[in-house]
């Protein structure tokens, strides 16, 4: 299994993801820096990351980098301080979305960008091989500790970017206990709005347990039950935002998208009128956008991808269904945050409720079926029989479907995602297309 997956080395906590090789990536991830370079080094709030930081601090020092530990803070916060503070290279210790037991380290470089697949793969490949650089006795890099002034940047930016163009609404704020709990309620109180914070202690060991971005529930109940205006839901580092309307309903990625496209066509400040998004985002989205006359680019899945394409193609907007949202002109990487305040910005220039501002975006069904395979038989396209069905699957739902398979890059899983107009259409295709790959592979087994 690779170390390094779409968003960084990720696993348990003092089991999967140790002290010995947080230091080795450390120590591998310096190589590739000059001598002295700056490295910032931040974290969510979960127990482990005080450990993984002083484990990723002396491997960096070892190698005569200067380590700033800028503390517990939102990963797009660490991306946007890297360049502020003139860094080389910073280290988030975050698992994102995922329990608390788990942890992870995701390397960024001097603009705030992921490393490069090619980067990170050289480590990889070097701590597997165990090639670790040699420490060099006579050139020791010193640390230096921001935690109670890194975070004063950020506010500052974000507060001077949105200031006078908030509304006042009642917004019922989940911080999943994340890194978020250290700069939303701040940062919206001082822009005016009316904040009902849940979930708000950064408490480590409840991170992303039944709260956040990826289970909002609780977040719905009190939306409907308060009479809120909306609710705004962040994961465990705060680079994703799932919104909640008045009526209680998600909004997810794929429709803050479409209210933000819409929003900088109708400003002039969507160059080429295209926005990017993943393979997994909803035929309903780009459907929407397509009748407002804007185009939507796919990538796959990975905000990374979503990243490079925008990069390629000097485009402004782009994002995944699970609530990374690039707005490249004000960063260089999803922020929960500053796609919050944008959106509430929207809801202001148009005086529209959220609920009203999405209406447009049809969601078409989705069905996902996730099949445990063998690795040798993830190569779904030499199983002619279950090839030939994808085909006919694709033929019959026409414009108005879609089949999409990938696997895993983690688990022993082939993915079947299938989208159409109809469910119970959708949901045949579905039972045909697993009863075929079932067999092949007990076939394959015999």
């Amino acid at each position: 299994m690779s170390l390094f997956g779409t968003d960084g080395a990720r696993g348990i906590a003092n089991a999967e993801l140790t002290i010995d090789l947080a230091m080795n990536i450390a120590r591998v991830a310096a190589d590739s820096l000059a001598p002295g370079s700056k490295v910032l080094i931040g974290r969510d709030t979960r127990i482990s990351g005080p450990m993984l930081e002083a484990a990723l601090t002396a491997g960096f020092s070892s190698m005569g980098m200067d380590v700033l530990a800028v503390g517990m803070l939102p990963t797009p916060a660490l991306a946007y301080l890297i360049a502020k503070m003139e860094a080389q290279a910073g280290v988030m210790i975050s698992a994102s979305h995922n329990p608390p037991q788990y942890n992870g380290i995701k390397l960024l470089d001097h603009q705030g960008r992921k490393w490069p697949t090619e980067e990170e793969t050289r480590v990889e490949e070097r701590i597997a091989g165990n090639q670790i650089p040699e420490v060099p006795p006579n050139r020791i890099g010193r640390v230096f500790h921001y935690e109670n002034t890194a975070l004063t940047h950020y506010h500052r930016y974000l507060e001077g970017l949105f200031a006078g163009v908030i509304p006042e609404l009642h917004v019922g704020l989940d911080l999943g206990h994340g890194a978020a709990t250290a700069t939303a309620e701040t940062i919206l109180r001082n822009l005016g709005v009316h904040v009902h914070p849940l979930f708000s202690e950064p408490e480590g060991s409840l991170i992303n347990v039944h709260c956040g971005a990826t289970e909002p529930c609780v977040l719905q109940e009190q939306v409907l039950v308060n009479h809120w205006d909306l609710g705004l839901a962040f994961d465990g580092d705060a680079d994703r935002l799932i919104a909640v309307d008045h009526d209680g309903r998600i909004v997810d990625g794929d429709e803050i998208l479409y209210v933000l496209a819409v929003g900088l066509k109708e400003q002039g400040l969507l160059p080429f009128n295209k926005v990017v998004a993943t393979v997994m985002s909803n035929i309903g989205l780009e459907r929407a956008l397509e009748r407002e006359g804007i185009q939507l680019k796919r990538t796959p899945v990975g905000d990374r991808w979503v990243a490079q394409l925008m990069r390629e193609e000097s485009i402004v907007l782009g994002g995944e269904q699970s609530g990374h949202v690039i707005l490249s002109r004000y960063a260089s990487t999803g922020d929960g945050l500053l796609t919050a305040l944008a959106l509430l910005t929207e809801i202001h220039r148009r005086q529209r409720p959220l609920a009203e501002l999405v209406r447009p975006v049809e969601r078409y069904p989705q069905i996902l079926r996730n099949i445990n395979v063998e690795r040798t038989l993830i190569d779904w396209e030499n199983i002619p029989e279950f090839a030939d069905l994808v085909k006919d699957a694709e033929k019959d739902l026409g414009r108005d479907g879609r089949v999409f398979i990938r696997p895993s890059g983690t688990e022993p899983l082939l993915r079947i995602m299938i989208e159409g107009r109809k469910l119970n259409e959708i949901e045949q295709w579905a039972e045909r297309l697993e009863a075929v790959l079932q067999n092949a592979l007990e076939s394959a087994k015999a």
